[in-house]
């Protein structure tokens, strides 16, 4: 009972002056509408239910919208990176394929030495072992 009636609200203050104030902290300054950083985390700071609120309408940057009327800038950079192209799989780079054949021929030629190395070891035990001139 005590939570509810007293509880919530305190608990919903602290967490708006935690996530504003993370978000002030940081969001470039130059982003910022209004106020100068210092001033709007000053604000969170020492008004915390106002200065959230006002934070959260009047000092965040504004993100851009997309032609579908959609908020850009949601965390996901993959995303904004390939807006307006389509999807390419790995078989369609040029650049990614040039890259995988380079990896594989260096591989084959460190495999063709590993068996070269592994053969003159073996011919080297096999001529020890019986003995035959070097």
């Amino acid at each position: 009972m005590f939570l509810a009636t007293r509880g919530l609200p305190a608990l919903l203050e602290i967490g708006l002056l935690i996530f504003c104030l993370i978000e002030a902290i940081q969001t470039p300054a130059d982003e910022m509408r209004g106020l100068g950083k210092v001033w709007w985390i000053l604000l969170i700071l020492f008004l915390p239910l106002i200065g959230g609120i006002a934070w959260l309408v009047a000092g965040r940057p504004l993100r851009p919208r997309n032609r579908d009327g959609w908020r850009m800038g949601a965390g996901f950079p993959e995303y904004e990176r390939n807006q307006g192209r389509a999807p390419r799989g790995p078989d369609d780079d040029a650049e990614f394929l040039s890259e995988i054949r380079q990896i594989n021929t260096e591989q084959e030629e460190t495999l063709k030495k590993w068996e070269a190395d592994l053969k003159r070891r073996e011919d080297e035990q096999r001529r020890r072992e019986t003995g035959a001139p070097e």
